[in-house]
């Protein structure tokens, strides 16, 4: 399944002039630990399949749905036998705010099963199956019609994220709604302005005053409007940006954590092996190492 690898480093075997990949797989084969910039979506038809990503082991069941976000380092097992849908789609070349909280808010992996998402889960379900018959049909606009239903995935798991938080043991107080859209827009631009900025020295507290909040009240909000915490997330995008630092060996493993953000080498370290299991020495090896390989 994995066609060019460079490295760890998976460049998807796109169709000519699409964004969208997706392979009906049946082998008996595991995949080694790779990364990608599209999104990954797993979906066992016939047994079941697991996942290592994000140092979180997934135990998928036939019709569960795991969504890996992009540029996450991951490992596939498949049993013996059995069937599932790899569907890989790249949203590179759409940018909205919107979606960039989505992202974060999937990342580094989310897991849909009946028991967790007993709302939407149906729907996801019904979903990648359409996706699947789009992409093996000849209909007119197949691609824009996959990134679509893929997009509606994503925004099904961002509102039922919300309205679990905000309906959870209350009924909704007269404005509710609106009050939800602008706290949803607020931290679309508080997300927007980390990822523009997490390799400086941002603090909880001096975020939280430029989006107009306390530091008490702007954590409570941030983890409810993306289910993380503010220096989870602030480390998540700076450990991504620092694997595609390791990539360069002309980069000492000192400079890729100042240069991502960090104030010192032992925090990255840290951070770095809690994220992914792995040193960054390590991840630079492996990537030596399969590269070498091909």
């Amino acid at each position: 399944m994995i066609h060019k690898l460079s490295g760890i480093h998976e460049t998807v075997d796109f169709r000519e002039d699409e964004q969208v990949c997706l392979y009906y797989n049946d082998e008996y084969e595991n995949y080694p630990p790779h990364w990608h910039t599209s999104f990954e979506v797993l979906m066992p038809i016939v047994n079941g399949y697991k996942a290592l990503c994000g140092g979180k082991e997934y135990n998928l069941r036939e019709g569960d749905v795991l969504i890996i976000g992009p540029c996450m380092l991951h490992e596939l097992f498949a049993p013996e036998s059995g069937e599932r849908i790899i569907f890989q789609p790249c949203l590179n070349n759409i940018s909205t705010k919107e979606l960039n909280l989505l992202t974060m808010i999937i990342t580094p992996a989310t897991l849909i099963t009946p028991e967790g998402y007993p709302q939407i889960y149906e729907k996801v379900k019904t979903l990648m199956l359409e996706i699947k018959e789009e992409y093996f049909g000849e209909s007119p606009y197949l691609e824009t019609m996959i990134i679509s239903k893929f997009l509606e995935i994503l925004t099904c798991v961002g509102r039922q994220r919300v309205n679990a938080h905000t309906v959870a043991g209350q009924q909704k107080e007269n404005g509710a709604n609106s009050r939800q859209k602008e706290y949803v827009e607020k931290f679309i631009l508080v997300t927007d302005y980390i990822n523009n900025h997490f390799a400086e020295d941002l603090s909880l507290e001096g975020v939280a005053s430029q989006a107009g909040f306390s530091k008490y009240h702007f954590s409570r909000l941030f983890k409810l409007y993306t289910d993380s915490t503010f220096y989870k997330y602030l480390n998540q995008k700076r450990i991504e940006f620092a694997k595609t630092l390791l990539q360069d060996p002309g980069v000492s493993v000192t400079e890729v954590a100042f240069k991502s953000g960090f104030s010192s080498l032992s925090a990255f370290l840290r951070m770095f092996k809690l994220m992914n299991n792995c040193t960054p020495t390590e991840f630079r090896e492996m990537y030596d190492r399969t590269k070498m390989g091909n």
